[in-house]
Order: structure tokens, then sequence, then C-alpha cells
């Protein structure tokens, strides 16, 4: 397995530069990552870096999916427009968690509607659902013409955890694919991910997963 060609290289962090944004694409040219997904600001810097050697993934209401909906669809549509061709999602979690299903339904929808072409992946956030929850926004998502259901964005209290990624995919039935994302930092911890049946890994630690 070409390990690289799962990864989404995540260079999310708020003290990013631009001397950094330069190296880390660089390095995910040489070692054939696949993707790099960065904040809305460094979308186009991003594209013109890679000069289409990497695909371009932006962040949406990122970390807490508390954007208003049409917030959301702006910045999804900016981000097209400067070149990505992957958007991270996350779902407004405020929102699911007080039951206003229909809300979060129709605000991935629009989303869906209005970005075809793109790669879409919804962060859940599994570290602030339970068992039923992560159930139901499965069979919400599966509803609204996103491709990827996605753990984690990293911030929350813990990450992937196999126990979620078996779920996802097991719940998700070929309808979704899965981005395992979240505290993942090993090589190991990537190909078992992997072999649960996820799709993408997300890391901020490619380089020592590939080293």
């Amino acid at each position: 397995m070409d390990l690289a060609k799962h990864i989404d290289h995540s260079l999310l962090r708020p003290d990013l530069t631009q001397k950094d944004l330069e190296e880390h694409v660089g390095r995910c040219v040489s070692l054939g990552v696949y993707c790099i997904c960065v904040n809305p600001y460094w979308v186009r810097k991003a594209v013109e870096l890679s000069g289409e050697k990497l695909v371009v993934c932006s962040v949406v209401s990122f970390p807490l999916g508390l954007d208003t909906k049409e917030q959301k669809l702006l910045q999804a549509l900016k981000a097209l427009e400067d070149g990505a061709k992957e958007l991270d999602i996350v779902m407004n979690i405020s929102a699911f968690k007080s039951g206003l299903y229909r809300y979060v339904e129709e605000e991935l929808k629009t989303l869906s509607r209005n970005t075809e072409g793109a790669i879409r992946k919804v962060i859940i956030e599994t570290a602030y659902l339970k068992e039923e929850e992560k159930k139901k926004a499965v069979e919400l998502l599966t509803n609204t013409g996103v491709e990827f259901v996605k753990t984690s964005t990293g911030f929350a209290s813990k990450g992937a955890t196999e126990e979620d990624v078996k779920l996802l995919v097991e719940l998700s039935a070929g309808k979704l694919k899965v981005k395992a994302s979240g505290g993942i930092r090993a090589k190991e911890q990537a190909l078992r991910f992997l072999a649960l049946g996820a799709n993408r890994i997300g890391t901020s630690s490619t380089f020592d997963i590939l080293k």
C-alpha cells in the first residue's frame, strides 16, 4: 500500500507562516502525499505552490462548525474559487446536539448542491457524540450528497479511535467514505485505521509517519 496516497496533510495551526507552508508543500510533493489541508486564507497560495502536484483541501467553519449556513456557503465557494478541490466541513455540532437535525441536514444539502464536483468531507467531531448520536449523524450525512464522514478536527479532547472508525465504516455501509483524523502520529496507527476501512488519514505528523 502507498500510504502517502491516503494522507491529507494538515496545516491548520494558527501560527503557521508562509515559510512553513512553502516548506511543507515541498516536502509533501517529494513524498507523494495526496492532499494538503489548509485554512481558507492559505488556499490560493497552497494551490500556487503545489502546481497541481497536490490536491488542496480547505476547511470550512473550522474548528467549531458554528458559522451560519450562509457563512459556510460563502467560505466553501471562495475556497473553490481559489483552487481548492476538496472541502473539510465542520458540522454544526451545537445544532446537532440540540436535536435540530432538519437545520443541520439542510445546511449540508445547501453546501452539497452548490459545490458539485468537489469532494466534501463532513467532520462530526466524535469526541462530543454518544454512540446513538454517531449513528444519527451518519444517517443524516447519507441524505446530503457528501462523500465522506470525518471523525475529528484535532481540536477536541480526543481524536480518531479504532472503535469510532469501525463504527463509522459499518454505519456508512459503502454510502460514505471515512476519514480518520485527530491524534494520528504513528505509521502503525495510520495503517491500522486503513485496515479497519478508513479511506483517508488526516494528520499533521505526516513526515514522522512516512520517514
